[in-house]
């Protein structure tokens, strides 16, 4: 792909709260799709950036601070540590993972508040907030929980309940509310707040575009935005009486209020992207991405996250129609797709941290190598309705796809070469039809692949790498190289050539899920450089905050799409298998680490 064909492509990946380690309902949820996604466009050639970063405020990292003992800013630094370690060795490859505990994005937060304000889309109102007389003080919305009015959920939050959606103005909303920390009845006391005019901005470009052509969109996610927006929109506070989070920047009566974290944390997209480029020493190379008209943005998040991203943030986009521009009505680009995928459960049951239930993917990267898991995870990605984690069905897949089909068929045809042919590739003379027909159907299949990997269709993707995989040994069974090694070597030699080039192009079609063995591959067939970059956690001095981030350094990768040609008479480095095989016990080992253990501290 040449430059002229390249695109700019903004991957957004949800971000995670800096208040527990991270399962695998969270990393197939958002983090593997858009990884997988990203690794397809680099590819292809085009010029991705994928960004995200922890989410540093809000009352989930403060709840959890209370519970660990330990300040606000050292709870979020724990865990963000933890994720930065997680996706370098899971293969999550960030052009940035920050937080939103920096200067840059307590800046950028602050700039698209004050130009919502300059666009009269933010107004001030005194409501009525719960306010606990035992602690003396507004509780939080995540301290207040109650029974939702609308569904009768009794464990619904005081800005949301969860197992309807629906989003409440204030936590007043709910009926018998009570205090988290410690169960006692609140009060209802008046407090000043900033609101985002909802209505106001859905009553003209928002309902127009989310009732646009959106045919690549997927229907559940699509039909959501637009039922959620039709139903009719509220004001929506962006404020809240806090002292951990970013200040309001107002003159007066805001010293005690901070901005909520729901509006500052998807300004995050913005603001990581503004500090990637900042990091290149380009500090305007982030505009090629958010204000190029033909640049595509994506948001890959769970479906809890649907209304904020299809809805919400680009009320904010549109509202902010004029920031960092000198053309007041230029708006930057709002989301092309939000493939959001369902939720995955584990062996039956919801996950849940407090009890355990969860296959928490630090842990298991310390006994499983990262590309079973993420092929597990991508082979049962909750792409259209919600799956099911088995330890089990890991086992299953790993030991007959990975092991028996994709990793056999390698570990044959190079152990092939290195017996009869000493390692070298052999010299394939004259093909046939079976063995053109053969590569065809592998060069096809990158047309194929792509549409999937195009689509976020990754698991058809996966099957249709299966299937090529498939054909291939079904080849070296027809042909036989191993029976006509001593009579027919020019036979044998043909049959490991071909077979050796298919193998070249799988080896690109597997990439994007498994990228650490696609790389391996790629070594033992003998090719200089990588398919990718290198992950590396690295930190960062801006202003007078510094921080780790993960980045990714995409320099020296191959970045093409199509079937490299091993050629003949190349030697090959000495052959080693790419997966290993897992026990049956293993299943129940992992069941008996399920059940109550202590928190990271």
């Amino acid at each position: 792909m040449n430059k002229a064909q390249s695109e700019n492509i903004l991957v957004c990946i949800a971000w995670p709260y800096a208040n527990s380690d991270i399962h695998q309902g969270n990393v197939t949820g958002s983090h593997l799709p858009g990884d997988i996604y990203a690794r397809f466009q680099r590819l292809r050639g085009h010029h991705v950036v994928m960004v995200s970063g922890s989410d540093s405020h809000g009352t989930p990292v403060t709840v959890k601070a209370e519970e660990l003992g330990r300040s606000n800013l050292e709870t979020y630094e724990l865990y963000h540590a933890r994720f930065l370690e997680l996706f370098r060795r899971l293969g999550i490859s960030y052009d940035l993972f920050t937080s939103t505990h920096t200067e840059n994005h307590f800046r950028v937060s602050q700039d698209m508040f004050l130009q919502l304000l300059k666009n009269e889309y933010l107004y001030r109102k005194v409501t009525p907030q719960m306010y606990s007389p035992e602690a003396g003080q507004f509780l939080p919305d995540r301290y207040v929980e109650g029974t939702c009015p609308n569904c009768g959920y009794t464990g619904a939050r005081g800005d949301q309940c969860d197992n309807c959606n629906t989003l409440f103005e204030s936590a007043a909303e709910l009926l018998n509310p009570r205090s988290k920390r410690d169960n006692t009845s609140l009060v209802l006391r008046d407090t000043e707040h900033f609101f985002i005019d909802l209505p106001a901005i859905a009553a003209g470009a928002l309902s127009e575009w989310i009732h646009d052509d959106k045919q690549h969109w997927r229907p559940q996610v699509v039909n959501f935005a637009r039922n959620f927006i039709d139903q009719g929109l509220i004001g929506r506070a962006v404020t809240r009486d806090m002292d951990w989070g970013i200040p309001v920047p107002v003159d007066e009566g805001y010293d005690e209020k901070v901005l909520y974290v729901w509006f500052e944390a998807v300004i995050g997209y913005l603001s990581a992207t503004i500090e990637w480029a900042h990091n290149q020493d380009d500090n305007d190379a982030w505009r090629d991405w958010w204000q190029n008209p033909d640049a595509r943005t994506l948001y890959f998040i769970g479906k809890d996250n649907i209304p904020f991203h299809t809805i919400i943030w680009p009320a904010q986009l549109l509202g902010a129609r004029g920031l960092y521009s000198d053309n007041p009505q230029a708006t930057l680009n709002l989301p092309y797709d939000v493939p959001a995928n369902e939720f995955m459960n584990l062996e039956g049951r919801k996950i849940s941290g407090s009890r355990n239930w969860g296959v928490w993917m630090l842990d298991a990267l310390d006994r499983y190598d990262p590309d079973p898991l993420r092929y597990y995870l991508t082979t049962n990605m909750p792409e259209a309705r919600d799956s099911d984690w088995t330890w089990s069905g890991f086992i299953e897949r790993n030991n007959n796809e990975l092991v028996a089909n994709w990793g056999n068929l390698v570990n044959r045809v190079l152990n092939m070469i290195r017996r009869y042919f000493g390692g070298i590739v052999p010299e394939p003379g004259e093909l046939t039809d079976t063995d053109r027909a053969l590569l065809a159907a592998v060069d096809e299949g990158f047309t194929t692949a792509a549409a999937y990997y195009e689509g976020c269709k990754f698991r058809a993707a996966v099957q249709e790498a299966l299937r090529l995989s498939t054909l291939v040994n079904q080849y070296l069974e027809e042909t036989s190289p191993w029976a006509t090694a001593k009579n027919d070597p020019a036979a044998t030699g043909r049959a490991l050539y071909v077979a050796l080039q298919a193998i070249s192009g799988l080896k690109v079609l597997w990439a994007p899920v498994l990228p650490f063995s696609s790389q391996t591959l790629h070594e033992l067939l003998g090719e200089a450089g990588t398919l990718f970059g290198a992950a590396a956690v690295r930190e960062f001095h801006e202003a007078t905050r510094s921080h780790l981030a993960l980045t990714y350094d995409g320099a020296g990768a191959v970045g093409r799409w199509e079937r490299d040609i091993v050629p003949a008479g190349r030697q090959l480095p000495p052959p080693q298998a790419l997966f290993k095989k897992l026990e049956e016990a293993v299943a129940q080992e992992e069941m008996a680490r399920l059940g109550p253990k202590p928190d990271v501290r």
